[in-house]
């Protein structure tokens, strides 16, 4: 054997290979092979993604053999914004694939804001579109210094000031450097006049459909506005009969 191709890559014994998983191996090794999990540990003994070159004058891989059932091939596959991690407000690891069958609005929020009452049509959609596969997600944000200083609180002053029963999330930033993942998808979106980047303040709103279509929305655009509602239910499937909530 002249080389070695574990991606169905051309068997060359001259070209850089990637061995995915594994120790380090050398040229010269033979009957080589990747180790097994130890006794009782479910997890196998890799040593995470390493780069494995090989130059070669010719010699390449020669007398290397790997068992292909004992070798992680990692996925090519490109992270989906549903499987970015997320953090509910009350401290649960999460994602929007929980969410993968589903319309959500996303919108950051903030209690102290003077667009804060749109918190009460932001529930209104909920329950009204909530049992047809839609939820609205809530993401407190201080970035403008209008929000609360814990999630606590922020719990608190949902529930008992607006009845908020859709879903919370951990505070974030939308903007700059530090903001989140999350927001640093969305944000490439643009609204309806083709404008992208920056949130411009708070209750700034996305509509992700179940096929990840994104439709922006700006902050004085009212949640039960005619340019949500429809884009809303036209994610959504119909009821029973074809007419509209």
């Amino acid at each position: 054997m002249t080389g070695l191709s574990l991606l169905g890559l051309p068997d060359d014994p001259c070209r850089t290979t990637t061995l995915l998983t594994g120790p380090k191996l050398h040229g010269n090794q033979r009957n080589a092979t990747v180790p097994n999990p130890q006794p009782g540990n479910t997890k196998p003994n890799y040593y995470g993604a390493k780069r494995y070159a090989t130059a070669t004058n010719g010699m390449g891989l020669a007398g290397l053999e790997v068992k292909r059932s004992e070798v992680q091939i990692l996925s090519a596959r490109p992270m989906s914004i549903r499987d970015i991690s997320l953090t509910t407000i009350d401290g649960n690891t999460t994602s929007l694939a929980e969410y993968s069958d589903e319309t959500v609005l996303i919108v950051n929020v903030a209690s102290r804001c003077g667009l804060s009452p749109q918190y009460e049509k932001l529930e209104r959609l909920q329950r009204t579109y909530g049992d047809r596969g839609f939820s609205v997600l809530g993401f407190p944000s201080n970035q403008f210094l209008q929000e609360l200083s814990s999630e606590t609180a922020i719990k608190e002053y949902c529930s008992a000031t607006w009845g908020v029963t859709f879903p919370m999330f951990e505070r974030v930033k939308v903007n700059g450097r530090s903001r989140h993942p999350l927001y640093e998808e969305l944000t490439k979106t643009p609204d309806a006049a083709g404008k992208a980047g920056r949130v411009q303040w708070n209750f700034e709103k996305f509509l992700l459909s179940p096929t990840d279509e994104i439709i922006r929305f700006r902050p004085p655009t009212e949640p039960d506005s005619p340019e949500i509602v429809d884009a809303i239910e036209a994610f959504l499937p119909q009821p029973a009969g074809g007419a509209r909530t």
